[in-house]
């Protein structure tokens, strides 16, 4: 009887939780965390979120950095991440570090982060506000939730060195990528040198 009861104490605090009318206690969450988070969607995108940062300290490809920013108190704020992102050897690219910030809704992972170069890059596929303009980060075309960070930052390296020129986001680089492929590359080389890893 006594197991019972306890059974379905268990499940209407689970139903509570995952609608959100009660807070996740600080023990459902990895160490450093911050506690207070909500559960349901909120809590899906915090665990989803500690799941890549395990993934990512445990294997990452050499250059790369992503890593969650951290609140006043010294917990992880899983919800914005600081990126960099190197160039691809044998490109214009390959002498800077390119920093990105990543940053997750609540109902991440059924939606894409926003990632922004901070500064904007001179790019066809990057709006001037720095925000990146591709396809595996648009809901409405190739994000899917299982795409991973690692597969988010490697597409993006990729991008820098491919561009879509069918879905530009920056007026000038597009024209001079199109028009004057070598003062494209002229200008790409003179951003990797500013880009360099100090």
């Amino acid at each position: 009887m006594q197991a019972t009861h306890n059974l379905q104490n268990a499940a209407a605090n689970a139903r509570q939780m995952m609608s959100g009318q009660m807070p996740v206690s600080s023990s459902c969450l990895p160490a450093g965390i911050a506690p207070g988070v909500s559960g349901g969607i909120a809590g899906i995108a915090q665990t989803r979120l500690a799941q890549e940062r395990k993934a990512w300290r445990k294997s990452h490809p050499f250059g790369f950095v992503a890593k969650p920013t951290k609140h006043a108190d010294g917990t992880l704020n899983l919800m914005n991440w600081e990126c960099a992102i190197p160039g691809k050897k044998g490109t214009a690219w390959e002498k800077g570090s390119y920093f990105l910030r990543m940053i997750f809704k609540d109902d991440y992972p059924s939606s894409p982060p926003k990632c922004k170069f901070e500064p904007p890059l001179f790019h066809p596929n990057v709006y001037p506000s720095g925000t990146v303009c591709l396809s595996i980060l648009d809901e409405e075309k190739d994000w899917r939730p299982t795409v991973t960070i690692r597969q988010i930052l490697t597409g993006i390296q990729a991008l820098l060195d491919e561009p879509n020129i069918k879905d530009p986001a920056q007026a000038e680089a597009y024209t001079i990528f199109t028009n004057n492929p070598t003062e494209y590359e002229k200008r790409i080389k003179a951003q990797a040198d500013r880009f360099q890893p100090k």
